[in-house]
């Protein structure tokens, strides 16, 4: 048995009806699916080999900022976040740091080292990315950029992009003038 439902309504709230439906059947077909946030497991041996690779990396040419002190401490405030695994509040202490100072690579480069801790790795690639344009494009975090580059280059199983990296990490280096 087939049942049928009639509701009456007038003539001309029935155009204004159906393009009702047709406007919201066509906005949801057309509109792309956002975006999926990338999240790869987190990896605290990529950031101590990031951050070892910095310290290890010996060049002619360093290149040290100077600071805000506001800037140390929220630095410092990230730290201890970090430390006790509240990876956010060390996110939030470094974007409020970056407020101060937008374009200071060495904060972005942080926080490229924060964003692998959360598992977004194609962030923390691109804020390493940011820091080197921004940067000295010699010394320590030079070294720290581009080995951020190849730990995610490891974790996308990219071999290309990663051994490309992996000269540019040579790059870094700046050899002493021979002295006679």
């Amino acid at each position: 048995m087939f049942c049928r439902l009639v509701i009456p309504v007038p003539r001309a709230s029935r155009h204004t009806l159906f393009a009702g439906v047709v406007l919201i059947l066509v906005a949801a077909c057309s509109q792309p699916a956002p975006p999926a946030k990338q999240t790869v497991r987190p990896d605290r041996n990529a950031v101590a080999e990031i951050r070892a690779t910095g310290a290890a990396f010996e060049s002619a040419v360093e290149v040290h900022p100077l600071r805000d002190s506001a800037i140390d401490g929220l630095v410092a405030q990230a730290k201890q976040a970090e430390a006790a695994g509240r990876y956010d509040d060390a996110v939030a202490a470094v974007d409020h740091a970056l407020e101060i100072a937008p374009d200071a690579p060495e904060l972005l480069q942080y926080l490229a080292e924060l964003e692998i801790l959360r598992g977004h790795w194609q962030r923390a690639e691109q804020l390493a990315m940011q820091s080197f344009r921004l940067g000295p494009r010699v010394g320590g975090l030079c070294a720290r950029n581009w080995q951020t580059v190849i730990e995610a280059r490891i974790v996308f199983d990219d071999p290309t992009t990663r051994a490309s990296a992996e000269k540019n990490l040579a790059n870094c280096r700046i050899a002493p003038p021979v002295r006679m």
